[in-house]
């Protein structure tokens, strides 16, 4: 019976919805972390009568046919890139993306990564680094003798040193878009990384046109929704033990054929 294989799949999807939602709601106090989202599609059909096949040599044709479908399949888990509530924090390196963009992140054995984590913090030798060390490009180093940072809405980042009255600009923090968004590859520890599907970076300071905003002293919390993330748990349940009570079905329709005599 093709019904047993049918709701196998359905019991698959959904088992795949599941994973997608516990990864949502286990992520939902990760900084600058994006709720992610399932996508299925039906698989190939089996055509018993093909649809505009002829049913007369008078030239008349089957309207509708005969197609039966073989279950569902996942199609994608793709990232929903919608922006994150600001939550302050007071910390003179933490910074939020107010908008579009990624922060660049330069990893040890030279790749690029992005981020939209901002919860920085001074390495040993002063360069602003994320909480595993990796450098904040394009690498910015802060005085020893500074007393305070400053960083502005557009990435200037200003030190005030002692017995100097003006401010002193140490560099330029930039931001990176990307034309898919969703293409990028996660690779864990709040790390994204280019991909063909994400196309090329384009680099710019905050505030220019098509980018972000940087806000001092904030962090963007994960965008994950729990009364939605449970709402869609629920539905998948269900969806689940639908497909698990047409196996049931399909056996108990199997054993009485078994039974005649």
């Amino acid at each position: 019976m093709r019904s047993l294989s049918i709701a196998a799949t359905g019991m698959l999807a959904q088992q795949t919805n599941i994973d997608v939602i516990a990864n949502n709601i286990s992520n939902l106090n990760t900084t600058g972390f994006k709720r992610q989202r399932p996508e299925f599609q039906d698989l190939l059909y089996q055509s018993l009568r093909r649809v505009g096949s002829a049913s007369s040599d008078a030239g008349t044709i089957v309207p509708s046919g005969v197609q039966l479908g073989v279950g569902v399949k996942t199609a994608s888990v793709y990232r929903i890139t919608e922006q994150g509530n600001l939550v302050s924090t007071g910390n003179t390196l933490d910074l939020a993306i107010q908008g579009r963009g990624y922060f660049h992140i330069q990893l040890p054995n030279g790749d690029d990564a992005y981020s939209r984590a901002g919860s920085f913090q001074l390495s040993p030798q002063g360069q602003i680094v994320t909480t595993d060390g990796f450098v904040v490009a394009p690498g910015i180093t802060i005085p020893s003798g500074a007393t305070d940072i400053s960083i502005n809405a557009s990435g200037e980042v200003q030190v005030k040193l002692d017995g100097q009255v003006q401010p002193q600009t140490v560099g330029q923090i930039e931001l990176t878009t990307f034309p898919n968004d969703a293409g990028l590859e996660a690779v864990g520890d709040n790390l994204l990384l280019e991909t063909p599907s994400s196309g090329a970076p384009t680099t710019s300071t905050p505030g220019a046109t098509g980018f972000g905003t940087l806000q001092q002293g904030f962090l963007e919390i994960s965008n994950v929704d729990a009364v939605s993330e449970i709402t869609s748990m629920i539905s998948a349940q269900r969806a689940y033990e639908l497909n698990s009570k047409v196996i049931s079905t399909a056996d108990e329709m199997m054993s009485t054929v078994s039974q005649l005599r």
